[in-house]
């Protein structure tokens, strides 16, 4: 398929969510505010690597995730340094460990939350069931941990997923390579404190109560094939980008947005376009935001595109990311994919004026 148009490929100025959205390239070490209209507001060019995620925080600050060359050789989502840069792009906090990947949230406190690979000790490794027989890294398995820091940079919280009743409950999908039980992409703050949490290879959302360090609420369903950003909404519900990648359903595998109530754990609402369903397709990476209008944008990451649907799944904007560059999962080609994207209103406090 030959893409054409870049930009803002159509917008439906009365349905849509007016405001600036964040994104960058996988790989990139830009990352770019653009308006309603695709172009760009603001930017930041970051000095210490390429990037993952990213996010503005109330005070206008870019926190972002960027790749160091130390630590674990997994290559898939590779952090291991986070940055706050302000609006003009000043470095003004960072915390580097070399085992970081996929996520990191700094908290209301100034802690920072963030998920990293935690290598398994060989009675821990012999439990893992499931994945590719052979595919283990150097003889190694990494499990993951959940790990919040003080904004000095020393551990205050841990959650790991190496408990037997973890290694006993969950094994990684028959596709998926055994170095990694669990490649974790999410870690989302909650209103109350705890956090949700996706597991990827294990089709897996759980909730982590903070207080007790235990699972208060699990959610597997294989055919999320592999979720995404997961979030929960003002009314508690969980909303999530269900990649549809390997799943055990016979028919073609295509992607979707879901909103679950966490209490009976039914799927209330779902987004994949009603015509030709494959025409929304990523296997990997990919997010979703629930906009103060009711609409949802979504970022189908492996396309490049950014959009927003009204809640009857009608498409009111959509913008594919123009911006190409080399990554190291394509050696002989370029790409313009996008982890996850975020939507600002004008008036917000991470706007704030400041564009104007």
């Amino acid at each position: 398929m030959l893409v054409q148009k870049h930009g803002v490929t159509y917008y439906d100025k009365d349905k849509a969510t007016p405001g600036y959205t964040l994104y960058s390239r996988n790989g990139s070490d830009q990352v770019w505010l653009i308006d309603m209209d695709g172009k760009v507001a603001h930017e930041w060019k970051t000095t210490g690597g390429t990037t993952n995620c990213n996010y503005l925080r109330p005070n206008g600050n870019l926190f972002i995730c960027e790749r160091v060359p130390e630590g674990p050789k997994v290559k898939s989502g590779k952090g291991g340094r986070m940055r706050e840069y302000d609006w003009d792009g000043n470095v003004v906090w960072e915390h580097i460990d070399d085992h970081q990947h996929h996520d990191a949230r700094r908290l209301e406190n100034d802690n920072a939350v963030y998920i990293a690979w935690q290598e398994f000790t060989a009675d821990e490794a012999s439990r893992v069931k499931g994945g590719k027989p052979g595919t283990e890294m150097d003889g190694k398995i990494y499990g993951e941990v959940i790990r919040e820091v003080d904004s000095h940079g020393k551990v205050v919280w841990e959650f790991a997923n190496n408990e037997p009743e973890f290694l006993d409950k969950y094994e990684i999908k028959p596709l998926h390579p055994r170095y990694e039980y669990g490649h974790a992409n999410t870690v989302s703050p909650m209103a109350n404190g705890d956090y949700l949490v996706s597991y990827r290879v294990f089709d897996l959302i759980v909730i982590v109560d903070r207080q007790t360090g235990k699972l208060k609420w699990e959610y597997q369903n294989h055919a999320l094939g592999g979720q995404h950003d997961c979030q929960e909404l003002e009314n508690g519900n969980i909303l999530v980008f269900a990649n549809g990648h390997n799943t055990p359903d016979a028919g073609p595998n295509y992607s979707q947005v879901w909103e679950i109530e966490r209490q009976t754990q039914e799927i209330i609402w779902r987004y994949f376009p009603r015509k030709n369903p494959l025409t929304f397709w990523s296997p990997h990476i990919s997010g979703c935001q629930r906009l103060p209008s009711g609409n949802t944008l979504i970022a189908e990451g492996g396309k490049g595109c950014i959009f927003e649907v009204t809640p009857e799944g009608d498409v009111v904007w959509e913008y594919i990311n123009p911006f190409y560059g080399p990554h190291s999962e394509i050696p002989d080609g370029e790409i313009n994919w996008v982890f996850r994207a975020k939507r600002y209103a004008p008036d917000s406090p991470e706007i704030n004026g400041r564009l104007q």
